[in-house]
């Protein structure tokens, strides 16, 4: 079933609210969406990169990097929130711009391009901050993941466009390269344009949940730490193929609420938080064992008549 992880869903929400029955309420449903809304949106960028057949590890590192400018740049000041808020979109579009050019152009395996850009990201946050982040994020700036209504709204307006975009013929095409790459260029697809703009939406998806996650979580040097394999694992969760081709932005927002559920339901009973990269890790082998065995399946069989004419 192409929707089968929100039927998981429902049914995790269910034990949750066996140990805790509020989150049946308004409040406590919103304030689950709320914890969830950053990895949602992590995840439909994510999606773009994944179905185009590529990854991208640099999402975490780039999400600390937005706190960390976002309190030294802001330090307080209200009047500041809104040029470094346009500084921040920007950033990230300028991380998925690189990260395209760099897997694309220079033909660089993108698990390689983002795992340096990631290690880049990381280093300049110790270099700036010596480990310890400095400067403080205004009222205005934390209100976009502290307050409730903003940071569903924020979730809401990201989901709908990703799912209007996958609609267009951007997200045909996307499909289409990730499935096979010579047949889409052959039929007239843009195969490097299409997978530089995957990247560049998971830049800027990645640079909204950091302002989010800024207001939330507030300001640390391991804020965005492990979120790219939680954006990663989200995805193939909500059953997009690794390999790309395959997959719904939709299923794969509803991994993001899915594995943020399993958290939740870890924490509830007392399980150690260690236990979630295990999880995680499992989900993914999982994933890649079920595409190895599907795709023989997908793979056409050459008929008799074929198989002498050749």
């Amino acid at each position: 079933m192409k929707y089968a992880i929100f039927v998981v869903l429902v049914l995790l929400l269910a034990a949750i609210a066996l140990a805790n029955p509020f989150i049946l309420e308004p409040a406590g449903f919103l304030a689950f969406v709320k914890r969830a809304a950053p990895l949602v949106i992590l995840a439909a960028g994510q999606y773009f990169v994944i179905v185009s057949g590529e990854f991208d590890l640099s999402v975490g590192s780039l999400v600390t990097v937005e706190v960390v400018v976002a309190a030294r740049l802001i330090d307080g000041n209200e009047a500041a929130t809104w040029p470094v808020l346009a500084l921040l979109l920007a950033l990230g579009l300028l991380v998925g711009l690189v990260n395209g050019v760099v897997t694309t152009l220079l033909r660089v395996p993108s698990f390689i391009t983002t795992l340096g850009m990631m290690l880049i990201l990381s280093g300049a946050v110790f270099l700036w901050t010596g480990g310890a982040p400095r400067g403080a994020l205004s009222q205005t700036f934390r209100i976009f993941g502290r307050d409730t209504l903003y940071a569903v709204a924020i979730m809401v307006v990201v989901g709908v466009a990703a799912v209007l975009l996958t609609r267009a013929t951007y997200g045909r095409t996307l499909i289409a390269t990730g499935d096979n790459e010579r047949a889409a260029a052959l039929s007239g697809v843009r195969v490097t344009r299409t997978r530089i703009l995957a990247f560049v939406i998971s830049g800027l998806a990645a640079a909204v949940a950091g302002i989010m996650l800024g207001g939330f979580a507030g300001v640390s040097a391991q804020v965005g730490q492990g979120l790219e394999f939680s954006a990663i694992t989200a995805v193939v969760l909500g059953g997009v193929a690794l390999g790309g081709g395959r997959g719904s932005v939709v299923a794969a927002m509803g991994g993001a609420f899915t594995l943020e559920a399993m958290f939740t339901l870890l924490n509830l009973y007392g399980i150690s938080g260690a236990l979630e990269y295990t999880l995680q890790g499992v989900i993914i082998i999982a994933a890649v064992a079920a595409g190895a065995v599907q795709l023989p399946r997908l793979t056409p069989t050459p008929r008799k008549g074929d198989a002498h004419a050749s």
